[in-house]
């Protein structure tokens, strides 16, 4: 990298350790770790995009794993080619070789220009689903497909496509069953109470994802958040569901009461 002009910064982080204490499996600790290393740095460089070498083929099996673990457009459109660094709200993370470049690609362009690459030795690890996908599944679906990592790339650009476009409609909803008439102490974190009825009559597509959102913003994030919580969420606004409370992962909840529902953080000890 010196012959090259670059600086380079090394970090070290006990992924081992983290993955324990979060509650996460490996590969989401290390995935974790490795933005927060690249937030970081960002921040202190001052600078405002990151570059990843994610190819077409890391987007075709991230599709063919949540096609496995099961996921809506929104998963399955993949990995997204741009997007807020997570930890760093002006950083931009660009993945500028994600639609069309392949693996073989990047390591041919390597060798060619006499490029020691490093190889993460997870990648041979099948322990791991997504080697098992690459070194196992991939190859069979190429026998009824030549070009089946193409075919899941563009199948998750359009669905990523409709879901951008139902995110947005969501929002819209949302924003629609925000009840601002109630005090603002009984606001959580972002999260308006909301009116029941409103979400209820909405079409399922939009009120899930409304919900998620909604969620996502009292929460912070997603994690841990599966759909069988949103779908207890969405029994309890429509009245199909005993009791008036539903505990989510993390120690926060959602109440219904007077025909609103009210989201309440974590409680403090």
């Amino acid at each position: 990298a010196r012959a090259l002009g670059y600086e380079v910064v090394l970090g070290c982080v006990a992924v081992g350790e983290r993955a324990g204490a979060a509650r996460d499996n490996l590969e989401q600790a290390a995935r974790r770790a490795r933005y927060e290393f690249l937030a970081r740095v960002a921040r202190e460089a001052s600078a405002r995009v990151v570059l990843a070498a994610h190819t077409l083929d890391d987007q075709a099996e991230t599709v063919l794993l949540r096609l496995l673990r099961g996921s809506g457009a929104e998963g399955l459109g993949g990995i997204r080619p741009e997007r807020v660094l997570e930890g760093a709200d002006e950083v931009l993370l660009l993945r500028p070789l994600l639609g069309w470049a392949r693996r073989a690609d990047t390591e041919g362009y390597c060798r060619e220009r006499g490029v020691e690459s490093r190889v993460d030795e997870m990648n041979a690890d099948e322990r791991f689903a997504r080697v098992r996908v690459r070194l196992r599944l991939m190859p069979l679906l190429e026998t009824f497909n030549p070009r089946v990592a193409e075919t899941l790339a563009r199948t998750a650009d359009l669905l990523s496509e409709d879901a951008h476009a139902l995110e947005l409609e969501a929002a819209r909803l949302l924003d629609a069953a925000r009840d601002d008439q109630v005090a603002e102490r009984e606001m959580q974190c972002g999260a308006w109470p909301l009116h029941a009825d409103v979400l209820a009559a909405a079409p399922r597509a939009l009120r899930r994802r409304a919900l998620r959102q909604w969620l996502a913003r009292g929460r912070g994030d997603l994690r841990r958040l599966e759909a069988v919580h949103i779908a207890a969420v969405e029994k309890l606004l429509k009245g199909e569901r005993g009791g008036r409370v539903v505990e989510l992962p993390g120690g926060a909840s959602v109440e219904r009461r007077r025909g609103r529902l009210y989201f309440a953080g974590k409680k403090k000890d």
